[in-house]
């Protein structure tokens, strides 16, 4: 569980990497901006719910900062 979850951590910051990239380019395409921010948004969105799934599934525990 925890390599699925870097993987993902890593996939997010290389989609907005992307974004970075296409954006500070100058090469005027905006539609390649969106795309990669969607896929941001998308993977960050999957890994919330992969953890609460988990969670509630017993994979994975919360544990207190002590």
């Amino acid at each position: 569980m925890k390599f699925l979850i870097v993987g993902v951590l890593f996939a997010i910051i290389a989609s907005l990497g992307q974004a970075l990239f296409a954006m500070s380019s100058g090469r005027g395409n905006p539609a390649q901006m969106v795309k990669a921010l969607t896929r941001r948004i998308a993977l960050s969105v999957a890994l919330f719910a992969a953890l609460m799934l988990a969670w509630y599934f017993g994979l994975i525990s919360p544990h207190g900062v002590a």
